[in-house]
């Protein structure tokens, strides 16, 4: 027999447990990773079908996206999305993972914590440029994780990527050798290397000493469960009660489907929707992405335009179609 709740289907955002601030680089800790934050909640859920929205490294804490039963398969357009960080950055000491679960591998003479040169040095790293992963990272090359090779003593090689940081900001200055920054970056920055460089740009070295996500694209810390909160609410049957519906955050024009369109979309049929059948006051144009919804206001999938006719008519193809249990599969 299924457990209580296998049927679960929606968005759990989870608030994942990491370092304390500020701990001695190289220190031992048993810490959850992203992946075990999925089996755990898997387990209590005993829904089997859980994936995540991008991951956390294991010495971070914050906002982690899990998408539960049908939402899997939207899992896709929950990443990519912008990002914020409350981050510690700890001058004098580097590490070989820029972060303090690595061996300290130099020292530096201490830079004079003043406000202004701070400020001033935080402000060149604002705006799009290439930043260079760490080589710890699980950036995969050649088929295997760059942290595997790392690990091994391998030289690697790691390529620059584009990334942009919307807005650095200092939150406090704690002499000798403490800095706490918030990030407002882009997907795929890595707030370790933005650590190791501010560093070298501040004439001494660096690593991340603590990192918190406070936001993933339009999810927030605040709407985040402890794994405790999600344990519980699991043993006494109230787990849907900390769902968010699929399609919370997606930001994307909804549309309402009559039963006839909505069936002719998920046998694949490309099929012209009326312009009267938006719900938000949008023009969609050629290649735009849709929401579906059914007449009850249930997301049935994601729909792309693929051409707008004169009259405004829409001809539209499910990009991706929703399969709810008990509804007829998908073609």
């Amino acid at each position: 027999m299924s457990p209580p709740h296998a049927s679960l289907h929606g968005l759990l955002v989870v608030d994942k447990p990491g370092l304390p601030a500020d701990p001695e680089p190289g220190t031992s800790y048993d810490l959850p990773t992203s992946h075990d934050v999925v089996q755990r909640v898997r387990r209590w859920s005993g829904q089997r079908r859980i994936g995540h929205a991008g991951t956390l490294d294991p010495f971070a804490s914050g906002v982690l996206v899990l998408c539960l039963g049908v939402a899997t398969r939207l899992a896709e357009y929950y990443t990519g999305h912008d990002k914020v960080y409350r981050a510690h950055v700890r001058l004098g000491t580097a590490t070989e993972t820029y972060d303090p679960l690595g061996r300290v591998v130099e020292t530096c003479p201490l830079p004079e914590l003043d406000e202004a040169r701070i400020r001033s040095v935080l402000a060149g790293f604002l705006g799009p440029q290439e930043q260079v992963p760490p080589a710890f990272s699980a950036i995969r090359q050649g088929g295997e994780r760059l942290y595997h090779k790392a690990r091994r003593g391998e030289t690697v090689q790691v390529k620059p990527r584009r990334i942009t940081v919307h807005r650095l900001e200092l939150l406090e200055l704690l002499p000798p050798d403490r800095l706490h920054i918030r990030v407002h970056c882009s997907a795929g920055t890595y707030v370790r290397s933005l650590a190791h460089d501010l560093g070298r740009a501040l004439d001494s070295c660096a690593h991340l000493s603590y990192l918190r996500r406070e936001a993933a694209g339009p999810f927030q810390v605040g709407q985040a469960h402890t794994l405790d909160t999600i344990r519980e609410a699991a043993q006494a049957g109230r787990l849907p009660e900390l769902l968010l519906p699929l399609g919370t955050g997606l930001h994307l024009p909804r549309l309402e489907l009559d039963p006839e369109t909505a069936r002719r979309l998920g046998q694949g049929q490309r099929v012209p929707i009326e312009a009267a059948a938006l719900l938000d006051p949008v023009r969609p144009r050629r290649r735009d992405r849709l929401q579906g919804l059914d007449l009850q206001g249930r997301l049935r999938g994601i729909l792309q335009v693929l051409d707008v006719r004169d009259d405004g008519t829409l001809l539209c193809k499910a990009e991706k179609w929703l399969v709810y249990p008990g509804t007829q599969a998908t073609p």
